[in-house]
């Protein structure tokens, strides 16, 4: 009968009938030594009395004072005992109680699933996703395991169930009726619960979010329809944004002449170029060169207007000749990429960062506070003499990959302080964070909630993945209907998104093209945009793609 009964249920029964039983010994062990040991006969009541004020040190004072040995041992050892119930009776016996009464307001059954998903165990991987699942008003379930956590989730306004998979078999009863299952605990819990929903007869899909990749095939053993790692992907994206030899800058440099490059350029806050509209700086005409897009909080947009002004601290993106590319760094500061990619950072996600770039056959150096294989140097980024050590001022890029976003946040700041050119990418657990991030200092910044999110995303809500590579394409093509006319000077880039970047004329590249430049039949254009804004020059200037060069 006793099993059905809460612990902190039976620890204030036991309280409760404790405390009584030791006022009763009490007061008869003084009734006994005030009558034979004191000489001072003392009645049940009154030794009742004394025992009742001494254990709740409310004080007596009648009966003092006391001149046996054995009777003032007795009284301390009483006065201790009170305050030993005194000290224990709050934390021990009336708080859990309380708790576990406030517990009980937190569902332990699953509510009617029909077209829910199930989420087990919260955490940083689902947080970006569960808002987008509020913004799109998709029904969902938090299966919780903590009860702060399902607490303050409820608190959210989150639906939450609060159970122990483990302890209660029957919390799973009714997903049979879950559109899906998200699978976001430790390994080995997330194996449990993938098992328990396929005894459950539950046949639609379970994707499950595993911390180590070695237990994705386990995991697929017992009845997963898909595994991801999230960290692991985060890392890939962060090697992918630090190493051009990973991710080029844009598909289809190869098809540029050797007279054209495509060079990135920091725009400081003291620089003549900061806060001015693009039509206002004449780069074209000065210069001969292009801006095609800039990098600014960690999103890339593709400048199409003239209107668009140069945000202070972002990255341009400029396609020119290599000389006049040169010119432009009276303007803004060039970013090098011949250095190597310094990471901080060497757990899960820098040890994948630093895996991928060595396998690009980039030059790493490693930075932790830990001396384990693969580190070049121990140290904390934090300190400029670290920073010194590993060369961070002469680095093509920086990896932030820590564990703790608060630290991540400040480190920023200081390698952003300590070396203001050179490219910061950050890790980063909580999407939330992002935003201070950027606000620190950092060119790019991802989360493995932003991750997760969008694998999550793409099979339960149906989107698609956001890339975080800027998707910028150069493409030869043919002159359409531009014959005859300047390319600069019919607003095709302001109507298409794509930017006309070189013409080719028999076996020669004109970059810088003079107000009396004309195009003519048989001219081959290169362009460059994005794909939709590629797509939408074909189809407005009739022009055709040519990727084989002219003799």
């Amino acid at each position: 009968m006793t099993q059905g009964i809460q612990r902190s249920t039976r620890r204030l029964i036991l309280l409760l009938s404790g405390m009584p039983a030791a006022l009763l010994i009490f007061a008869l062990l003084y009734m006994f030594g005030s009558t034979y040991l004191e000489g001072k006969p003392a009645t049940f009541w009154a030794s009742l009395e004394w025992a009742a004020e001494t254990l709740t040190t409310t004080g007596y004072g009648a009966y003092a004072p006391w001149y046996h040995p054995a009777m003032i041992l007795l009284v301390i050892l009483t006065q201790f005992v009170g305050m030993f119930f005194l000290v224990l009776v709050f934390p021990v016996y009336i708080l859990p109680y309380i708790e576990e009464r406030f517990e009980v307001r937190l569902p332990r059954t699953l509510p009617t699933m029909g077209g829910r998903v199930l989420f087990y165990g919260y955490g940083p991987a689902i947080d970006s996703l569960l808002e987008e699942f509020q913004q799109n008003s998709a029904s969902f379930v938090i299966l919780e395991e903590d009860a702060v956590l399902a607490r303050n989730l409820r608190d959210r306004g989150f639906q939450v169930v609060f159970g122990k998979l483990d302890e209660e078999p029957t919390l799973l009863a009714g997903v049979t009726q879950a559109r899906a299952i998200v699978a976001n605990a430790d390994d080995h819990a997330n194996a449990i619960c993938i098992l328990m929903a396929r005894e459950q007869q539950f046949e639609g899909p379970i994707y499950a979010l595993a911390n180590d990749p070695l237990y994705r095939a386990p995991m697929l053993q017992v009845g997963a329809s898909a595994v991801y790692t999230p960290t692991h992907v985060l890392g890939a994206a962060l090697a992918a944004r630090a190493s051009t030899r990973i991710s080029p800058p844009a598909e289809g440099l190869h098809l540029l002449s050797a007279q054209v490059g495509l060079a990135e350029f920091r725009v400081r806050p003291d620089s003549p170029m900061a806060g001015q509209r693009l039509g206002e700086l004449h780069l074209r005409e000065r210069y001969g060169v292009t801006v095609v897009g800039q990098w600014r909080g960690g999103d890339f947009s593709l400048i199409m207007k003239a209107s668009t002004t140069i945000e202070p601290g972002a990255i341009l993106v400029v396609v020119g000749a290599h000389a006049n590319l040169a010119q432009v760094e009276q303007w803004a500061a060039p970013i090098h990429r011949t250095g190597p990619i310094v990471v901080a950072g060497f757990g899960t996600v820098g040890s994948k960062v630093v895996q991928m770039l060595r396998d690009a056959h980039e030059l790493t150096v490693v930075i932790d506070q830990q001396l384990v294989p693969g580190v070049d140097i121990v140290g904390n980024v934090l300190e400029h003499a670290t920073l010194a050590r590993a060369n961070v001022r002469t680095a093509s890029a920086v990896v932030l990959a820590l564990s703790n976003d608060s630290e991540g946040v400040f480190a920023t700041a200081v390698v952003r302080d300590y070396a203001p050119e050179v490219p910061l990418i950050v890790r980063v657990n909580r999407a939330t964070n992002v935003a201070r991030l950027y606000q620190s200092g950092a060119d790019f910044a991802l989360s493995v909630g932003q991750v997760a999110g969008q694998i999550l995303a793409y099979h339960l809500l149906g989107d698609s993945a956001i890339a975080v590579e800027p998707r910028l394409k150069f493409m030869r093509v043919t002159t359409g209907t531009l014959v005859g006319v300047h390319p600069w000077r019919t607003q095709v880039r302001e109507r298409t998104g794509a930017a006309v970047i070189a013409v080719e004329r028999e076996q020669k590249v004109f970059v810088e093209l003079d107000d009396g430049f004309r195009v003519r039949s048989g001219d081959i254009l290169v362009i460059c945009g994005a794909p939709d804004s590629l797509d939408q020059y074909l189809r407005e200037l009739q022009a055709v793609p040519t990727r084989t060069p002219r003799a």
